[in-house]
Formats: C-alpha cells, sequence, structure tokens
C-alpha cells in the first residue's frame, strides 16, 4: 500500500461518497437482480447434486470403482484432492447417507465431461452398504450426492511440498486423487505413496498409481505386501519407523505425513511418528468412520464390553413427535436410528462434520475419544455427534427433522 499523506488518505474516504453519490444519480431505475458473487458461490458450492452412474469397473479382487456425472449435463464443482462426498442411498424404506473418498483428480471434475469416481471395498463381514454398492450399483443409476467435504488435503500455508502418504487398504483412495493431480500439473508437491496390502492382487488401482508413477517424476509409489507371497520381489511386512524414513527423501523433519487406512492401522503409525520425532503439525490422519469395535476405544466402561448385545430404548424426538426405537450398546445412535428407518443427516460417520448433532434429552451415552469432534459449548448443553455416540442405558434424544 501506498501512503500519499495524511491529508490524501484521510481525504480519500470523501472521494469515494462522491463516486458512489454519482453512481446512484445515473443509475437505471429497474432493479439489477444480477449477483455474480452469488454465482461464483452457486458454481463452487452448488450443494446436494444429482448425480447419475457413467461406469461401474474392477479395481481389484475385492474392489470396484464407480464413476459419476452430474445428472443435468452441467460441470462438476470444484473440490480438492483428499476431500470426500456424501452419497444418499435409498434402500427400502430408509435413506442411508455414507461417505466415500473420491479417487479421481479434481481436473477431471472439470468441463462438461467431468466426473468423480469413488472406490468402494466389499469387507470381509457383511458390509450392508459396500456390498451393495458391489453387487447392485451399474451404470443409470441415480443417487443424490455432495461432493467436497473433509479437511484431508494438501495446504500451502500448512503443509511441506515433501509429502509421504501413508495408506491401507481402500484408504490409497485420496492419495490416487493427489497422485494424478501432480502428474497433471495442478498439485505441486514431491509425493511419495507407502501402501500396505496383503497380496498383490489385491492393491487397489495399481496400473492407475503405476501409470502416474512413470510418467511422473514427482510421484512414487511403494507397495508394501504382509502376506506370505511367494515371488514378491518387492516390500514386505509393515509401515513402520524404519520404512518411514527411508522413504522420506527430504527427511523426517521437512515432510507432512498424510494417512488414511483402517483404524488399527493408526495406533501404529503414531507409535512410528512418535519414535521418529515428527513434529505434530507435521501429522495428517483422515477419519476413518465408525469404531469397528467401540470397546477397544479408550475410555469404554469395563463393565459393559462384555455387553455390547444389550439393547435398550431410545427415545427419539423430532418436533412435537416421539419415537421409541430399539439401540444396542455396541452400535452408534446414528445405525440405531438408520436401522428404524428415521432419517438424520450424516456426513464424515467419524463425528467431526458435526452433520448429525444431537441433544441427549435424558440417559447416558459414551462419546468416542478417536473421532469426536464436539465443541465446548456442545459438551456443556448435552449435544453428541450421534455417529461417534453409543448407549449405555435407556436413553431420549432429540434430533431435527430431515430436510430432504
Amino acid at each position: 500500500m501506498k501512503v500519499k499523506g495524511f491529508l490524501k488518505d484521510v481525504g480519500g474516504a470523501s472521494r469515494v461518497t462522491k463516486t458512489r453519490l454519482e453512481s446512484f444519480e445515473n443509475a437505471s431505475d429497474r432493479p439489477d437482480m444480477t449477483d455474480p458473487i452469488a454465482d461464483v458461490a452457486r458454481a463452487w458450492h452448488p450443494g446436494w447434486l444429482d448425480l447419475v452412474v457413467s461406469e461401474v469397473t474392477d479395481i481389484s479382487k475385492t474392489s470396484k470403482a464407480v464413476r459419476f456425472r452430474r445428472a443435468d449435463g452441467e460441470p462438476m464443482q470444484y473440490f480438492y484432492a483428499g476431500q470426500y462426498m456424501v452419497l444418499d442411498f435409498p434402500i427400502g424404506e430408509s435413506v442411508i447417507s455414507r461417505p466415500y473418498t473420491v479417487s479421481s483428480a479434481p481436473c477431471r471434475a472439470r468441463g462438461g465431461d467431468g466426473y468423480v469416481e469413488i472406490c468402494v471395498r466389499r469387507p470381509k463381514e457383511d458390509g450392508f452398504i459396500a456390498d451393495y454398492v458391489n453387487e447392485e450399483v451399474k451404470p443409470g443409476d441415480t443417487f443424490r450426492g455432495l461432493i467436497g467435504c473433509g479437511q484431508f488435503y494438501f495446504e500451502p500455508l500448512r503443509d511441506s511440498r515433501t509429502v509421504v502418504a501413508i495408506a491401507g487398504g481402500v484408504g490409497i483412495t485420496p492419495f490416487a486423487s493427489m497422485a494424478e493431480e501432480v502428474a497433471d500439473g495442478k498439485l505441486d508437491i514431491d509425493l511419495t505413496i507407502l501402501y500396505g496390502s496383503v497380496s498383490s492382487d489385491d492393491i487397489i488401482m495399481r496400473d492407475r498409481l503405476e501409470a502416474i508413477e512413470k510418467r511422473c517424476d514427482k510421484v512414487k509409489v511403494v507397495n508394501i505386501l504382509s502376506g506370505d507371497e511367494p515371488g514378491w520381489k518387492g516390500e514386505r511386512g509393515f509401515i513402520d519407523a524404519r520404512r518411514i524414513r527411508k522413504y522420506s527423501p527430504a527427511g523426517v523433519e521437512n515432510t507432512t505425513y498424510f494417512v488414511c487406512g483402517p483404524q488399527v492401522m493408526y495406533g501404529f503409525i503414531e507409535k512410528a511418528f512418535d519414535e521418529l520425532d515428527v513434529p505434530k503439525r507435521r501429522r495428517r490422519f483422515e477419519v476413518f468412520g465408525q469404531a469397528a469395535d467401540v470397546t477397544a476405544l479408550e475410555g469404554y466402561p469395563e463393565d459393559m464390553k462384555d455387553k455390547t448385545d444389550t439393547e435398550y430404548e431410545l427415545t427419539v424426538v423430532r418436533g412435537i413427535s416421539e419415537t421409541v426405537i430399539p439401540a444396542k450398546a455396541g452400535e452408534s445412535l446414528v445405525t440405531a436410528l438408520e436401522r428404524a428407518g428415521i432419517r438424520t443427516e450424516t456426513g464424515c460417520r467419524s463425528g467431526e462434520c458435526g452433520f448429525c448433532r444431537t441433544k441427549v434429552l435424558s440417559g447416558n451415552v459414551f462419546i468416542s475419544p478417536k473421532s469426536e469432534g464436539l465443541r465446548a459449548a456442545d459438551r456443556d448443553f448435552g449435544y453428541v455427534h450421534a455417529c461417534a455416540a453409543y448407549p449405555l442405558s435407556n436413553a431420549k434424544i432429540r434430533i431435527p427433522i430431515a430436510q430432504k
């Protein structure tokens, strides 16, 4: 800013006022209803979109990739590599939401034929929505989706430009998006991906990542197998402190680490980071969804660990109506609501986004310490995030009336 002098600078306000008054006098008497700022905001943040499935492909022996385009033919909205989308699945009488990290790069969403892609892995046990996607979803199916959620993306004001990504299983998806964005020259970082898998035939998007690595010297992918597979010539074992140090080209102190994978993996990686003295500001962990085993979480009552099948009465208040539904101790409040066919907003399903903010009117609940982003005021006034809260007694809660 150039300082012209005290009187000229102070007098600037009067010149602006004069210009505004002249503009008012010369303006048309017909109101101008255009709002270019709002138009840009709507283009970047259109809210819930109607999406149509354009392609479904196998990307490993247990996983499928599903691509979506906008049903109205308009370009997809912008998002950051590493963010997730929320999809609504109308199943029976219920509408169930699930978050999925976008595995395609943001640059693939631009233009009239833009698309977003997710990868869904069939779990070892009943996965409900995951099984539905793998077995039922086909091109032409339509869903509602909300794109561009979450904070798991590269931020140049915070993160170093040397990034080591640590992935397990389907946790490779945000890094596939980042790798493609780097290869297309849209993201200026040096990216090394340490990817842990059990077997070589279940390395998700292996061909795509190898192709990216060949055409871009800023992306390096290291596959590490934990299973006993004869003939495998790459790394074996688990991602530990030694391997993290080995594949940190700029040194631990000059690297930002992004971690995405199953819940059990996070504890091991945290210990490795502590061993390596990785600064807290350099550790980025993606939320991992609802806990697979709530009894393994710190603070869960010892006397309840063998009672997760205990069924309580959950009274759900919506407006002036009250509904009593069953709720198991080992399942989150959101799961109980979905089983009962009660629509409630959910996003991350990890306790951080706040979509499922719920008021506990009476009763006791356990709040997950690993995936819970409550504000201090919410704690004081009895609010919880329903996806990260588990009943410990009969309880009464109030939820918003779903708007969609």
